[in-house]
């Protein structure tokens, strides 16, 4: 199942359907570029949701496929993760993304990190 509604817990401040919405944005960003920074916090509740969008496209089919580009709604972001990211974890079994703490943020001390795939 790809992450649809968020389960209790935090919502970074927004309500389920922007949290959902940021997520898919953070996802498909860091699918695009393969190494993104932001907060800790946004980190935390990217890793899941990016491991189960790998763990999808390792698979292939097109249900999968359909699936992801529903929660994504990036045709780019989906293609490179099925072209590209899924096939290079095919005999990985999960871990595929990385979270390097980097320090406050200038402006108002919020701990930023850079997320990247392994």
């Amino acid at each position: 199942m790809v992450p649809g509604r968020p389960k209790k817990g935090n919502r970074l401040g927004k309500d389920a359907a922007h949290q959902r919405a940021m997520l898919a944005n953070l996802a498909a960003s860091l699918i695009e570029a393969e190494s993104i920074q932001t907060t800790e916090a946004k980190a935390r509740a990217l890793r899941p949701v990016v491991e189960k969008l790998v763990t999808k496209a390792k698979a292939g089919d097109l249900h999968r496929r359909r699936q992801v580009l529903a929660f994504l709604r990036d045709e780019d972001a989906t293609t490179k993760l099925f072209s590209t990211v899924g096939p290079r974890y095919q005999n990985r079994q999960g871990g595929y993304v990385r979270v390097l703490k980097l320090g406050p943020r200038r402006g108002d001390g919020a701990p930023m990190v850079v997320v990247e795939f392994v």
